[in-house]
Protein backbone atom coordinates (compact mmCIF):
# COMPACT_ATOMS: atom_id res chain seq x y z
CA UNK A 1 0.00 0.00 0.00
CA UNK A 2 2.99 1.88 0.96
CA UNK A 3 4.30 2.12 -2.45
CA UNK A 4 1.56 2.35 -4.66
CA UNK A 5 0.47 5.89 -2.56
CA UNK A 6 3.83 6.72 -2.74
CA UNK A 7 4.13 6.26 -6.66
CA UNK A 8 0.88 8.24 -7.27
CA UNK A 9 1.82 10.89 -4.87
CA UNK A 10 5.32 11.14 -6.95
CA UNK A 11 3.39 10.81 -9.78
CA UNK A 12 0.99 13.74 -9.43
CA UNK A 13 3.34 16.34 -8.49
CA UNK A 14 4.40 16.77 -12.17
CA UNK A 15 0.71 17.05 -12.40
CA UNK A 16 0.50 19.43 -9.58
CA UNK A 17 3.89 21.61 -10.92
CA UNK A 18 2.55 22.06 -14.64
CA UNK A 19 -0.72 23.55 -13.32
CA UNK A 20 0.94 25.63 -11.23
CA UNK A 21 3.41 26.96 -13.78
CA UNK A 22 0.28 27.17 -16.17
CA UNK A 23 -2.23 29.16 -12.80
CA UNK A 24 0.74 31.57 -12.31
CA UNK A 25 1.56 32.24 -16.06
CA UNK A 26 -1.76 32.81 -17.02
CA UNK A 27 -2.88 34.72 -14.24
CA UNK A 28 -0.12 37.52 -16.04
CA UNK A 29 -2.67 37.85 -19.13
CA UNK A 30 -5.16 40.49 -19.58
CA UNK A 31 -8.62 40.43 -20.87
CA UNK A 32 -11.56 38.02 -20.82
CA UNK A 33 -9.74 34.93 -22.89
CA UNK A 34 -7.31 35.24 -19.87
CA UNK A 35 -9.73 35.71 -17.42
CA UNK A 36 -10.75 32.58 -18.00
CA UNK A 37 -8.26 30.39 -19.05
CA UNK A 38 -6.32 32.00 -15.55
CA UNK A 39 -9.75 30.09 -13.83
CA UNK A 40 -9.20 26.96 -15.54
CA UNK A 41 -5.61 26.68 -14.99
CA UNK A 42 -6.48 27.61 -11.22
CA UNK A 43 -9.02 25.23 -10.71
CA UNK A 44 -6.75 22.91 -12.22
CA UNK A 45 -3.93 23.76 -9.34
CA UNK A 46 -6.12 23.30 -6.95
CA UNK A 47 -7.39 19.82 -7.53
CA UNK A 48 -4.40 18.55 -8.42
CA UNK A 49 -3.00 20.27 -4.75
CA UNK A 50 -6.02 18.52 -2.96
CA UNK A 51 -5.68 15.25 -4.04
CA UNK A 52 -1.61 15.81 -3.38
CA UNK A 53 -2.34 16.74 0.05
CA UNK A 54 -5.12 13.82 0.77
CA UNK A 55 -2.25 11.06 -0.78
CA UNK A 56 0.42 12.98 1.17
CA UNK A 57 -1.55 13.11 4.84
CA UNK A 58 -2.44 9.29 4.53
CA UNK A 59 1.62 8.97 3.57
CA UNK A 60 2.36 11.18 6.62
CA UNK A 61 -0.14 9.52 9.17
CA UNK A 62 -0.62 6.25 8.10
CA UNK A 63 1.75 4.74 5.80
CA UNK A 64 5.56 6.79 5.74
CA UNK A 65 8.39 4.76 7.92
CA UNK A 66 10.04 8.23 7.84
CA UNK A 67 7.50 10.09 9.90
CA UNK A 68 6.78 7.12 11.78
CA UNK A 69 10.51 7.63 13.03
CA UNK A 70 10.09 11.11 13.46
CA UNK A 71 7.40 11.18 16.00
CA UNK A 72 8.71 7.93 17.99
CA UNK A 73 11.81 10.77 18.76
CA UNK A 74 10.65 14.17 17.51
CA UNK A 75 13.55 16.25 19.27
CA UNK A 76 16.24 13.53 17.59
CA UNK A 77 14.35 13.96 14.39
CA UNK A 78 14.63 17.65 14.59
CA UNK A 79 18.48 17.57 14.61
CA UNK A 80 18.71 14.67 11.62
CA UNK A 81 17.81 17.08 8.23
CA UNK A 82 15.91 14.26 6.24
CA UNK A 83 13.55 13.35 8.44
CA UNK A 84 13.19 16.77 9.50
CA UNK A 85 12.58 17.66 6.03
CA UNK A 86 9.75 14.88 5.81
CA UNK A 87 7.90 15.58 9.31
CA UNK A 88 7.91 19.49 9.48
CA UNK A 89 9.39 21.23 6.65
CA UNK A 90 8.10 19.36 3.95
CA UNK A 91 4.44 19.31 5.45
CA UNK A 92 4.77 22.92 6.02
CA UNK A 93 5.86 24.51 2.44
CA UNK A 94 2.91 21.66 1.13
CA UNK A 95 0.41 22.90 3.11
CA UNK A 96 1.05 26.28 2.34
CA UNK A 97 0.95 26.29 -1.13
CA UNK A 98 -2.45 24.36 -0.77
CA UNK A 99 -3.62 27.30 1.49
CA UNK A 100 -2.15 30.20 -0.94
CA UNK A 101 -4.06 28.30 -3.73
CA UNK A 102 -7.55 28.28 -1.96
CA UNK A 103 -6.86 32.20 -0.89
CA UNK A 104 -6.15 33.33 -3.90
CA UNK A 105 -8.69 31.97 -5.48
CA UNK A 106 -11.25 33.13 -2.96
CA UNK A 107 -9.79 36.35 -3.09
CA UNK A 108 -9.71 36.50 -6.72
CA UNK A 109 -13.70 35.45 -7.15
CA UNK A 110 -14.24 38.08 -4.41
CA UNK A 111 -13.05 41.44 -6.56
CA UNK A 112 -14.89 42.85 -8.88
CA UNK A 113 -11.77 45.00 -10.40
CA UNK A 114 -10.08 42.84 -13.39
CA UNK A 115 -6.86 43.83 -12.53
CA UNK A 116 -7.12 43.23 -8.54
CA UNK A 117 -8.23 39.83 -9.75
CA UNK A 118 -5.42 39.26 -11.73
CA UNK A 119 -2.62 40.48 -8.54
CA UNK A 120 -4.15 38.55 -6.25
CA UNK A 121 -3.81 35.22 -8.14
CA UNK A 122 -0.40 36.04 -9.37
CA UNK A 123 0.52 36.57 -6.07
CA UNK A 124 -1.28 33.41 -4.33
CA UNK A 125 -0.61 31.60 -7.28
CA UNK A 126 3.28 32.31 -7.78
CA UNK A 127 3.78 32.04 -4.06
CA UNK A 128 1.93 28.58 -3.69
CA UNK A 129 4.32 27.61 -7.16
CA UNK A 130 7.73 28.94 -5.64
CA UNK A 131 6.84 26.67 -2.16
CA UNK A 132 6.09 23.47 -4.24
CA UNK A 133 9.29 24.23 -6.16
CA UNK A 134 11.34 24.37 -2.41
CA UNK A 135 9.44 21.55 -0.56
CA UNK A 136 10.65 18.96 -3.34
CA UNK A 137 12.78 16.65 -2.62
CA UNK A 138 14.99 17.57 -5.69
CA UNK A 139 18.22 15.08 -6.85
CA UNK A 140 21.06 16.14 -5.25
CA UNK A 141 19.62 17.30 -2.30
CA UNK A 142 20.34 15.67 1.37
CA UNK A 143 16.71 14.57 0.99
CA UNK A 144 16.87 13.55 -2.07
CA UNK A 145 14.04 11.28 -3.96
CA UNK A 146 14.61 10.61 -7.81
CA UNK A 147 12.46 12.63 -9.98
CA UNK A 148 10.47 9.54 -12.04
CA UNK A 149 9.60 6.59 -9.91
CA UNK A 150 8.73 2.96 -11.40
Amino acid sequence: MYSTILLLHSWLRWAALVAGGGATFSALGTGDAARARAARWGLIFMIALDVQMLLGLLLYGVLSPYTAAAMNDFGAAMRDPMLRFWAVEHLSMMFGAVILVHVGRVLARKTADAAKKRTRLLICFGLAFLLILLGMPWPGLANARPLFRI
